[in-house]
């Protein structure tokens, strides 16, 4: 009972996801869900990310968490529009959360164009509900340790993109970045991996870069469709 509850519960996400995978397209709107560990700094690199693109592109943010708007209260001066999703106990989002927002009156998110999902702080149950991305994007911060990719590989193989955040502490962190470099080459071949540093601006021109790349191919994918 319990096996077969659970397959009509990933069955109906699915068929959520790609709901919202079709309402995106339409109108040509790319959405990229962060996952990583609480603490890998998704929100401080959503900050730079807004800083360094708002005066570009209409962006809005969908923050998940457990409880509070704190984070939400961080992106608000930079972002299009910010929405909270306050899950109170569940470990991750799920499509028709997204699919709710998308389709609210009130919302803008669909003349944005680019949402970012931050999702709950994990790395196992976010790596296992698709969303209706168009990409995700997975963060890994120095202080974590080495052994997070092969510890949880789904989250690094279902990912597009990789971040090593937090560079700038290597120097203090026991943290081979050479040997992480390979995990992730064994996990998934065609990820892109972007070592970064919030603090110095070590990789964030070319994380903004790979971005507008992904914007670029959605914005054809648009006018095809």
């Amino acid at each position: 009972m319990k096996i077969y509850l659970a397959r009509e519960l990933q069955e109906a996400n699915k068929n959520n996801a790609e709901d919202n995978r079709t309402l995106l397209l339409k109108n040509g709107v790319l959405m990229v869900n962060i996952i990583g560990s609480p603490g890998s700094g998704k929100t401080a690199l959503l900050e730079q990310t807004l800083k360094a693109l708002n005066n570009k592109y209409r962006i809005g943010v969908i923050e998940g968490d457990l409880y509070t708007a704190e984070d939400a209260k961080r992106l608000e001066q930079r972002a299009y529009q910010v929405l909270q999703i306050n899950t109170e106990g569940s470990c991750h989002l799920e499509a028709n959360y997204i699919g709710h927002l998308l389709n609210q009156n009130n919302s803008s998110l669909l003349s944005a164009d680019i949402i970012f999902i931050e999702n709950i702080g994990n790395l196992v149950c976010p790596a296992e509900f698709d969303l209706g991305e168009d990409v995700r994007v997975s963060v890994l911060s120095v202080t974590e340790g080495n052994d997070k990719p092969r510890k949880y590989p789904l989250a690094f193989k279902v990912s597009d993109a990789t971040l090593i955040t937090k560079t700038d502490l290597l120097p203090y962190c026991d943290f081979n970045l050479d040997l992480t470099l390979r995990d992730m080459q064994k996990i998934n071949d065609s990820s892109e991996v972007i070592p970064i540093s919030i603090k110095t601006g070590e990789g964030l021109k070319n994380w903004c870069q790979w971005l507008e790349k992904q914007l670029d191919i959605k914005k054809k994918r648009h006018v095809c469709s």
